[in-house]
């Protein structure tokens, strides 16, 4: 019996040494991917934006936590604190409030932020670029401290051992590691506890496709279009404010600006792998598509479809419209896209969860026709919300008062 209490006792105690050694590892919070999903359409690390840098954000607050407080209580900060109403007249727009975000997923955004260096720059002595991982370090450290762990607790068997035989009692000979019960049991916890925690998040993140970036048939910069010539992503896109789908513009539609812009003379354009793009080229591929001769300024042979390769896809069984979220719900193409702008290359922003849309929906006010007549009329059958709002018994309704996070009204 007590052999058995002391079997179970070893195994208790490895698992919780273990898991106290990786945690740091395996649940580290990533600050740069929580700045991507939460923040990065609005704030830029280093410098203003739509919103503040982030960086040295906590230097400049006037009390302390005063940033952790603000990220969850926007709504009610920002027309009582003096220094939230600096920020809205300052930048002009009050910032969506996030109220499940807890307070060490903040201070990892601010950390990551604090640490940042741009690209190819040294980052500040003491600091560390913002593309740093230290996951490697923590596994090989969990891993050479859990062998130490194995060997201290050999050698505490070995010397209980001397200890007994000294003092006159009969005992066995330690039984090797490998064929130790305590150990086995304790090796067949820890593979099933990471198998597991691998496995869960493999099924997690099935369909998930955040950052993915294809090749396309001709390199087109959303950065040279929509952010220098300030295209509006209507006029290629126009099916988002009126249709279910964006649309991909067609070739003719490109041709509009193309059939007089034949030569590109802006800034180099830079591929992720540091190549420069001959943006020539890419206009002599769109010709070669739409059958233009631009020598005789005529369509002088057939042309064809470009074969764009789709990046953003919702699951089937997921219901998505553009119009209602462009049109209806007023919400910029930077919410999902994120600085679409500023792309050379399209890649996709946000990881298009379930959990992702939802906290949006939570977190989004619905824009309601006032009583002037003006504003958004799809939303004027809800009259409760509105006499409510008359009333002052709140001062806003967010899109999941009025049903937006049933199943239904995303589930077919």
């Amino acid at each position: 019996m007590n052999q058995n209490r002391r079997i179970i006792f070893k195994a208790i105690a490895g698992i919780s040494f273990f898991l106290l050694l990786s945690y740091n590892s395996a649940f580290a919070l990533d600050g740069q991917t929580i700045y991507k999903t939460y923040c990065a359409s609005c704030h830029k690390p280093d410098k203003d934006f739509t919103g503040p840098a982030l960086k040295g954000a906590r230097d400049r607050e006037p009390t302390k936590d005063w940033a952790y407080k603000w990220v969850n209580h926007v709504d009610d900060m920002v027309n009582t604190d003096p220094y939230a109403k600096t920020l809205l007249a300052k930048f002009g727009s009050k910032m969506t409030q996030f109220s499940d975000l807890k307070q060490d997923e903040i201070k990892a955004i601010l950390d990551w932020a604090d640490s940042y260096a741009p690209p190819n720059a040294t980052p500040p002595p003491g600091g560390k670029p913002g593309e740093s991982d230290n996951s490697l370090l923590y596994g090989l450290l969990t891993l050479i401290l859990g062998i130490i762990a194995l060997i201290l607790l050999q050698v505490n068997s070995n010397l209980k051992k001397l200890s007994d035989e000294k003092s006159g009692k009969r005992v066995p000979n330690p039984v090797p590691f490998y064929r130790n019960k305590a150990y086995l049991l304790l090796g067949v916890i820890v593979l099933f506890l990471i198998g597991g925690y691998y496995t869960i998040n493999a099924a997690i993140g099935l369909g998930r496709m955040k950052g993915y970036q294809p090749i396309q048939p001709i390199y087109y910069s959303h950065k040279v279009h929509a952010g220098t010539n300030q295209i509006s992503c209507l006029y290629c896109h126009a099916g988002a404010q009126e249709s279910k789908h964006a649309n991909i513009p067609s070739v003719n539609v490109c041709m509009n600006c193309h059939m007089a812009i034949k030569e590109y003379a802006g800034d180099p354009i830079i591929r992720e792998d540091g190549t420069t793009v001959n943006a020539n080229a890419e206009i002599q591929k769109l010709y070669d598509y739409a059958g233009w001769n631009p020598v005789k300024k005529s369509f002088d042979r057939a042309g064809k479809q470009i074969e764009w390769v789709k990046i953003h896809n919702l699951p089937d069984h997921v219901y998505f419209n553009h119009s209602q979220h462009v049109k209806v719900g007023q919400q910029a193409c930077q919410t999902c896209h994120g600085p679409i702008q500023e792309m050379p290359e399209v890649a996709q922003f946000a990881e298009l969860s379930m959990g992702w849309c939802i906290n949006c929906h939570r977190e989004t006010k619905v824009q309601f026709n006032d009583d002037n007549g003006h504003g958004n009329k799809f939303y004027s059958i809800y009259e409760r919300f509105h006499e409510d709002i008359r009333n002052k018994k709140y001062d806003s309704v967010t899109v999941e008062k009025i049903g937006g996070t049933e199943c239904q009204k995303c589930h077919y």
